[in-house]
């Protein structure tokens, strides 16, 4: 970020698993020297679905830089029980946030989407123009879908406006404070929590969902925010921008790669009635890359930092349900 004591950078979602890194990552540039205020708003203080109060922080915070992290998450479950809620409550949350941040002027806004917003069959790597080139997962398409509407909205406002509204999808993230619920999170965190679970009751072994076959790429949530920052200062078009590792693992890799870090000696059992979700997500990183971006945590070492992590704020909380409770929105994908 260039140093300017005027400049005043919103972070919408701070509480959530992305929102809570970029905080942490510009906390530590504040620390380092760089001027800037920091602006965030907890739930309570204001809901991101109700436009009126969207439009009156903005008129009144007036912020130079806004990154839109805040979203509706979860996994394939959460997606299929809920599909009303993941597509309308992300819709108004996007247009609230964007449609604001163009009213008082806004110098720059990063849009976090997802990389579901591609293809279920989009050729691997994915680059960012296979976007709307083929039908989506059915597992997560309403979610998808309010997605693909605020890259859209960003560039609308670009084309119209010239406004310098970005867009950036995250591959799957895993850190702290993400949602370890195994009914609503993801497959790396829901295995965290399953095998800690197993691991403590003594349980012979564990069931996860599908057939273990699909292949994903898992980024540290701190390597996600520092790529965060670099987009906000030196990228500028209308296309979306991937972030992500360019390599990728079966989910089975990825569970043993989870039991081992957490110590469970137990079998892993696979349900393949359970969805597997799409084959395949590996996205083409090439252009972050370009900029100077990669990431530096390995998965396993990632793994490993997060379980401890996990077991620390687990023990420090009364309840697990306590951390699914302060956790906040996040940014992430099945």
């Amino acid at each position: 970020m260039a140093d300017s004591t005027d400049q005043r950078i919103f972070v919408a979602g701070h509480c959530g698993l992305v929102g809570r890194a970029i905080v942490r990552a510009l906390e530590r540039r504040k620390t380092a020297g760089e001027k800037f205020e920091l602006l965030v708003r907890t739930r309570d203080e204001m809901d991101l679905t109700d436009a009126a109060a969207v439009r009156a922080f903005f008129n009144q915070a007036q912020p130079t830089h806004v990154i839109l992290a805040a979203a509706k998450v979860g996994g394939i479950k959460a997606n299929s029980d809920s599909p009303v809620d993941f597509l309308l409550q992300n819709l108004k949350i996007q247009n609230s946030v964007i449609e604001s941040a163009h009213s008082v002027g806004v110098r720059k806004l990063l849009f976090l989407g997802s990389s579901c917003i591609y293809p279920k069959m989009a050729s691997q790597p994915i680059r960012e123009d296979s976007l709307l080139t083929g039908p989506l997962e059915p597992t997560n398409e309403w979610y998808a879908l309010a997605k693909i509407a605020g890259v859209k909205l960003c560039d609308a406002y670009r084309r119209q406006f010239q406004d310098d509204f970005i867009s950036a999808m995250p591959t799957n993230l895993y850190g702290p404070w993400d949602n370890f619920d195994p009914d609503t999170s993801h497959a790396l965190p829901g295995m965290i929590y399953k095998f800690h679970q197993a691991k403590k009751s003594g349980a012979a072994s564990v069931t996860l969902w599908g057939t273990g076959t699909p292949r994903r790429e898992w980024l540290h949530v701190d390597d996600a925010a520092e790529a965060c920052l670099l987009l906000l200062e030196k990228f500028s078009d209308p296309a979306p921008i991937n972030i992500g590792v360019g390599e990728d693992q079966t989910i089975k890799e990825l569970a043993e790669m989870v039991r081992h870090a957490v110590g469970f000696k137990g079998e892993i059992q696979w349900d393949s009635n359970r969805p597997d979700g799409t084959p395949r997500k590996l996205l083409d990183v090439s252009r972050i890359r370009a900029l100077g971006w990669k990431p530096r945590i390995d998965l396993e070492r990632g793994i490993s930092e997060v379980y401890q992590w996990f077991t620390e704020n687990t023990t420090a909380l009364k309840t697990i349900a306590d951390l699914f409770d302060h956790r906040g929105r996040g940014s992430a994908e099945p």
